[in-house]
């Protein structure tokens, strides 16, 4: 029996470049997205089912396509993971407004848009699962965060919202929410003396941070389940996380 469609954003690096890789291992046909198409190619993955797109999940229009034309191949996409974000610290008095933008282009309407590509098909056939890979910002403060902290409890709001509205199409709608973890997002951080109480921190936890293979285990023990049965969401960080 053929496997079904997953997708995935933000599928360069990090948490999504994971996720590409456990479910490559169970062989499931996948289409990666990402805007460095380069990276995701240099993956260590069998591409005979993977299909990879450079798309920005803020141009909904690309989106969409780039899922529409796996689907013409694949079928119907089963699993949505909207992996793709901006984490851009810094104090609001001083921060660019564009990085709040940024943060909230990304993090917010990136997922309102793959969700909307996606939800018609699931309910009018009553199954499939989105998982919104949202933070353990996204449920308390952290300083330097204002605008980072605002996107993600925007992606806890909207996903619980979304959830209440298909889950009589017996749709899954989950999250996961990681702590402190070894990614790139702080690479794109410009604001120096945030990233200096950032690594203060974390250094105060001894340095220790989440895998992001753990963050992929999460989102695969989700999707596994069964169709009936929605874990609604899972919170993830290092044991020495304290915050």
């Amino acid at each position: 029996m053929n496997k079904p469609l997953i997708v995935i954003t933000g599928a360069s690096s990090g948490f999504g470049a994971a996720m590409a890789q456990n479910f490559n291992q169970q062989g499931y046909p996948m289409l990666l997205l990402a805007r460095r198409v380069a990276r995701i190619k240099a993956l260590p993955l069998d591409f005979s089912n993977v299909r990879v797109a450079g798309v920005d999940v803020t141009d909904q229009a690309a989106f969409r396509a780039a899922i529409e034309t796996a689907e013409k191949e694949f079928g119907q996409t089963d699993l949505l993971v909207n992996n793709a974000g901006v984490m851009l610290l810094g104090n609001v008095m001083n921060q660019d407004p564009k990085q709040w933008q940024q943060m909230l282009d990304v993090n917010v309407m990136g997922v309102l848009n793959g969700m909307q590509i996606v939800l018609p098909e699931m309910t009018k056939r009553e199954h499939g699962t989105v998982v919104n890979i949202s933070s353990l910002a996204g449920k308390k403060t952290f300083v330097n965060h204002a605008a980072y902290v605002a996107s993600k409890f925007g992606v806890h709001g909207l996903s619980e919202t979304i959830r209440e509205e298909v889950s009589g199409k017996n749709v899954r709608v989950a999250m996961v929410a990681p702590g402190a973890a070894e990614t790139e997002l702080l690479t794109h951080v410009t604001d120096q003396g945030a990233l200096k109480d950032y690594q203060a921190w974390k250094d105060s936890m001894g340095g220790i941070t989440l895998d992001p293979k753990h963050v992929a285990e999460a989102v695969n023990f989700i999707y596994q389940m069964p169709q009936d049965v929605n874990i609604r969401e899972i919170d993830i960080a290092a044991t020495r996380q304290d915050s």
